[in-house]
């Protein structure tokens, strides 16, 4: 009797991600079906992603997150959706989880192992996120710079973790973090003190966040210890951070 993988399709958005997209999606030929959803991609990505057989690749112009993926979803005609970036590496045992549940809950999600050009981190500030989700019972809304999902009912968590490792370059990761970082310091700024989180309140007094970001991940989390791939991180975060803090001087 098949397992619940005969009725999970994975959905991934891509913009520019020849960098990434074979890696993660040579990890899928248990699927029927991968469906890709571009948003105008001037490299290689589609030309990598058409050469799997079981890909389908749509072009859609890009408008928010939330409508990428809730567009990307609704070409699925499968029961489930697992939704994945194109810098997600679904290892074999997470699929041996998914393909054995027994499922009576609406959305499952993961926790990620953190990796910087295939060396994975102890930890990370990557926190865990909805994945795979039944069909009609979810929807994607915009939270700042990104999208979150809505589950109706009860959803459990996965013992497996998936990987995230982003193969692009600094400066790509630069570009990124400035359309990202305008979105955030507008919702920053919209949010009353009282109803932010410990992290948000940080980020709101601007300049003390890039500097606590930067103990923050080499000590509490212990990239120190990770080596280069633990520095590069702690750099990307601390950008990251320095971008928003700009914004929010805007």
């Amino acid at each position: 009797m098949p397992g619940l993988l005969s009725e999970v399709t994975p959905v991934i958005l891509t913009r520019d991600e020849e960098a990434n997209i074979a890696r993660t999606l040579c990890q899928l030929g248990w699927a029927r079906e991968v469906i890709v959803v571009d948003s105008e991609s001037t490299d290689r990505t589609r030309a990598i992603a058409e050469s799997f057989a079981n890909v389908r690749f749509v072009t859609r112009r890009f408008d928010d997150l939330a409508a990428q993926w809730s567009h990307a979803a609704s070409l699925a005609t499968t029961t489930w959706v697992l939704t994945l970036d194109a810098d997600y590496f679904v290892p074999a045992e997470a699929a041996a989880e998914i393909d054995a549940l027994q499922p009576d809950l609406n959305g499952y999600e993961v926790e990620f192992v953190y990796a910087v050009h295939g060396k994975p981190l102890r930890a990370s500030l990557y926190t865990a996120r909805a994945v795979l989700l039944r069909r009609g019972t979810f929807a994607f809304y915009m939270d700042g710079h990104t999208q979150r999902v809505r589950v109706a009912g009860r959803v459990g968590r996965l013992g497996a973790r998936l990987v995230h490792d982003d193969r692009k370059d600094l400066r790509r990761f630069i570009a990124r973090q400035r359309r990202y970082m305008r979105d955030e310091a507008a919702k920053l700024r919209a949010a009353p003190w009282r109803s932010l989180g410990m992290a948000g309140r940080v980020r709101k007094l601007r300049v003390v966040a890039p500097f606590a970001v930067a103990l923050h991940t080499l000590f509490v989390k212990g990239a120190i210890l990770d080596g280069r791939a633990g520095w590069r991180y702690a750099l990307e975060r601390v950008i990251a951070e320095l971008i928003l803090s700009r914004e929010m001087f805007a």
